[in-house]
């Protein structure tokens, strides 16, 4: 089947993988433009750019993708499907009408519908998501679905492994569909989530929420985004921490407890194993402690 194919992440990169190699490669991708990156902020292309270019698929990055001009590009390409994953803009009419549309989505619709389905599984402590492959609609991910299948989140799970497996079945599904174009079933509302784009608050190590949520909240925004507790005037990033039975200092304070790296919490404490201090590359908590840690808490 010929198609096109829209998207922008590494997570959507991935699915293109699995389309590409398939009897549905693409005969367009369309991505994002490319954005300042960095400390230097130069302008990188988007994962899914990248990747299309190695694959010798021709590329392109409109500003408004519902634009006359993109939606020229498109119709040029006679997709008999259009494939969407993780594009990061709206599809609006007249575009979404033009075309039959596949939407890889990373939950089990309706649960954790619109842009954090990922993170805001692990950060709920869900004890599993999934893929479904459905139609867009003008509603937000409230499209009929053709396919679903299960994934179980496990403890260690942080967004970066669980998304590797997501990405691999919705890559499998998203064939699938091509290939055997299977029936549409309407979502219903019953079990309706939102998972709301991560913003600035939601990387905050909140010292009023107890030490198991904190320790999801970490394992949610690990590698891509994460989250941090402030140290003086910089932040100090978590990238692994578990719940800790050690004597928690006051909410909010960093101290060194028995040679843990300790932050107190509501109900408890959350030892910090691996963090990233401002301006550093990422460390185990025994060599910040040592480098960085004396003017801690409870440290000698």
């Amino acid at each position: 089947m010929r198609t096109v194919y829209l998207g922008t992440s590494d997570f959507a990169a991935a699915v293109l993988d699995r389309l590409a190699a398939s009897d549905h490669r693409p005969a367009l991708v369309v991505t994002r433009p490319d954005r300042p990156k960095g400390r230097g902020r130069k302008l990188s292309s988007p994962p899914v750019a990248e990747r299309a270019r190695e694959l010798g698929i021709e590329v392109d990055q409109p500003a408004d993708v519902n634009s006359d001009e993109a939606r020229a590009r498109i119709s040029g390409a006679n997709p008999e499907a259009a494939c969407i994953c993780a594009f990061g803009a709206l599809i609006r009419d007249p575009l979404l009408s033009e075309h039959p549309w596949l939407n890889v989505h990373p939950s089990l619709l309706p649960r954790w519908r619109g842009a954090a389905p990922v993170e805001r599984a692990i950060e709920a402590g869900d004890a599993g998501t999934g893929v479904s492959i459905m139609r867009p609609i003008a509603e937000l991910d409230a499209g009929p679905f053709c396919l679903q299948e299960a994934m179980a989140i496990t403890p260690e799970d942080d967004y970066g492994s669980l998304s590797r497996r997501l990405a691999w079945l919705g890559g499998e599904l998203l064939v699938r569909a091509l290939d055997e174009r299977p029936e549409f079933h309407e979502q219903g509302e019953d079990g309706v989530t939102y998972a709301d784009k991560i913003g600035p608050e939601d990387r905050i190590l909140d010292p009023g929420m107890g030490p198991e949520a904190l320790e999801r909240r970490v394992r949610a925004l690990t590698p891509h985004i994460g989250a941090f507790t402030e140290m003086g005037k910089d932040r100090l990033v978590v990238v692994r921490a578990r719940v800790s039975d050690l004597p928690a200092p006051a909410p909010g304070t960093l101290a060194a407890v028995d040679g843990a790296l300790v932050l107190g919490c509501a109900g408890g404490a959350l030892e910090l194993l691996e963090v990233r201090p401002a301006g550093a590359k990422t460390m185990d908590a025994g060599a910040f402690l040592r480098g960085q840690g004396r003017a801690l808490s409870g440290n000698p």
